[in-house]
């Protein structure tokens, strides 16, 4: 896997869930979100239960509720599509403020809104408290296909050579005088865009010849070997085992 890779999601830091090992956390993360998307969604409570438990491990990882949120706008795009449900989907209507909604449209909104913002959560925190290379070799220790993990590895390290070129590129254009402002300069974008295409592709082919020449064959050497101790696994199961209860609790009582 190389060297390690710092990655802006992750957050340094020494707690209990930082210290876990990274297939426990990603087995954990990947049963909250199983039962999580299992509950009905009419057993809204059982949500704010999740939401609590979820609060709980980011104050065990010292995670701030700041730097949550704020990865949390990703799904903002999701919450717009949730929104407009109520309005464009079919079925029995409702007032709600003096407005005509679907109630299916309404349960709707609610599950994606619920549903996915527990996810989104859940994936904040495991990318928070563990390193992306240590994400790679869970993901391998979890017996994930090689060849994906691979493919996973190169594209996250390659995207970041990209985007580091980009900005060496842009640095230059700027350097030089140029601020795009319209559709005359889009020619100027167009190629500097074919530029980064061709300097990608010669450097991947750069690469490749390298990693050959060091006796690549088709894997990747294990540098370190990951292993957990029951009561790891016992730690990380806490929170899909309290969920789970959580989640069959909501089956019983609707």
């Amino acid at each position: 896997m190389g060297a390690g890779h710092a990655h802006k999601l992750y957050r340094h830091g020494h707690s209990p869930v930082h210290a876990l090992p990274p297939h426990c956390k990603i087995a954990a993360a990947f049963c909250f979100v199983l039962v999580v998307v299992s509950t009905p969604r009419e057993a809204m409570w059982a949500f704010g239960l999740y939401a609590l438990l979820i609060a709980a491990v980011a104050g065990a990882a010292r995670i701030p509720a700041g730097f949550l949120l704020r990865r949390l706008l990703i799904e903002v795009p999701f919450v717009a599509f949730a929104l407009l449900m109520p309005f464009v989907a079919q079925g029995p209507r409702v007032d709600v403020l003096g407005l005509s909604l679907s109630g299916s449209g309404l349960w709707g909104a609610w599950n994606i809104l619920a549903k996915g913002t527990l996810g989104v959560a859940c994936s904040v925190l495991l990318a928070s408290t563990t390193e992306l290379r240590s994400l790679l070799l869970g993901l391998q220790r979890l017996r994930m296909p090689p060849l994906l993990v691979q493919i996973a590895s190169f594209m996250i390290r390659y995207g970041d050579v990209i985007t580091d070129e980009m900005r060496r590129m842009r640095v230059a254009r700027e350097s030089r005088g140029f601020t795009a402002r319209g559709v005359r300069h889009w020619g100027v974008l167009a190629k500097s865009a074919g530029a980064l295409f061709i300097r990608s592709y010669e450097r991947g082919e750069r690469v490749h010849l390298a990693m050959v020449s060091r006796g690549y064959t088709g894997t990747m050497p294990v540098i370190d070997e990951v292993t957990a101790t029951r009561a790891q696994w016992a730690y990380a199961g806490a929170l899909p085992l309290a969920a789970l209860a959580v989640c069959l609790t909501g089956w019983t009582l609707t």
